[in-house]
């Protein structure tokens, strides 16, 4: 079989006609999740599905128990569905009972192979089923997902604002956004969600986002950043090691730019490359959109020295592992330390 996108099942929940084996793997485990379960939905009827489906994990499965369930015919329906999460764990008599089935599936059954995130990608899984890969949403297909769930799944529509404002209270996570973007849908009713919908559900208001914070930071402004530490630390998701993940990605994309222009690499070309940069970094915490991420970057990079990145990551290492002990001082002490040693140094500013 040949290997399918990640964009490959929803057209085949649709239409409710699938291939016989289908790989899920990647880091993102809400997607596959809920892409199997979508999955699981369309292809077995409500009212049989006591019948028609099994869910198992591979760790539990024999051969003898795994060519049972995939070898059993449906029960007054045209389809019988099969889960097994963990594949990676099956035994190694199981494995080659599924190895062998694969060859020959059978078509009035839908197997789903599902792998946690973190685990080694199957070549053979991949080369011989559906195989669909997860990766984490990061950078414009982040807001492409609130918009797409928003208006599929809720019913109703999102401003671009309130999408940004969500996304840098909130963070990337997947299933930490659906159970806000519910809460905020309820809130506002049949009105479209804005952003004082999402400021009154999740607490957090234009001007005082961690992107706010993070662009105070880099430019320097102790007195902005300090203000905005205590309203951080109360929001959803947000704690100081957080926080100190999206300074240490945002000091260390404005060192490699600040280095870039040195090299004389300027204007849309460096925007371009702090792009491409941050794509291959995968799925980096940077604290909001990329693209808001990436203009404040190439921006700082004209006023960082390499003295004061060094010293910044210095001070974001040690915060880092204090913040982790929970003897010492508190989040919003450490922060507010952090920030000082972030923006206590005047900026250089390039000769014009």
């Amino acid at each position: 079989m040949s290997s399918a996108d990640a964009k490959s099942l929803r057209p085949a929940i649709k239409a409710g006609t699938f291939k016989p084996v289908y790989y899920l793997y990647g880091d993102d485990d809400y997607l596959k999740d809920e892409e199997a379960r979508l999955a699981m939905d369309a292809a077995v009827d409500a009212a049989t599905r006591a019948f028609n489906l099994e869910v198992r994990r591979g760790g539990e499965l024999d051969a003898e128990t795994l060519g049972s369930l995939v070898n059993t015919p449906p029960m007054m329906s045209d389809r019988r569905v099969v889960v097994i999460r963990d594949v990676n764990a099956l035994r190694k008599d199981a494995r080659a009972m599924l190895d062998r089935y694969i060859t020959r599936p059978a078509d009035d059954v839908l197997l789903l192979l599902v792998a946690p995130s973190g685990a080694k990608a199957d070549k053979e899984l991949i080369a011989g089923t559906a195989a669909i890969e997860y990766k984490p949403l990061t950078g414009d297909r982040l807001p492409r997902w609130i918009t797409y769930y928003v208006e599929h799944d809720l019913g109703t529509t999102i401003t671009e604002g309130a999408s940004a404002l969500l996304q840098s209270a909130v963070g990337t996570e997947l299933a930490q956004l659906k159970t806000e973007l519910d809460k905020i849908a309820n809130y506002a009713g049949t009105e479209p969600i804005n952003e004082a919908a999402v400021s009154a559900v999740v607490g957090v208001r234009p001007g005082e986002t961690l992107g706010d914070f993070l662009d105070a930071v880099a430019r320097r402004d102790g007195a902005a950043a300090l203000k905005m530490v205590p309203g951080l630390l109360e929001q959803p998701t947000l704690n100081a090691v957080r926080i100190v993940m999206a300074l240490t990605a945002q000091t260390m994309v404005i060192g490699w730019a600040q280095a870039a222009r040195e090299r004389g690499v300027a204007g849309s070309r460096l925007t371009a490359e702090v792009f491409s940069l941050l794509k291959s970094s995968g799925g980096v915490f940077t604290g909001r959109p990329w693209g808001d991420f990436v203009a404040t970057c190439v921006r700082a990079s004209d006023v960082w020295s390499t003295r004061a990145i060094d010293g910044a990551l210095e001070a974001l290492l040690a915060t880092d592992a204090a913040a982790k002990d929970t003897r010492l001082s508190s989040d919003e002490q450490l922060l507010s330390t952090l920030v000082l040693s972030l923006c206590g140094v005047t900026p250089r500013r390039r000769a014009a």
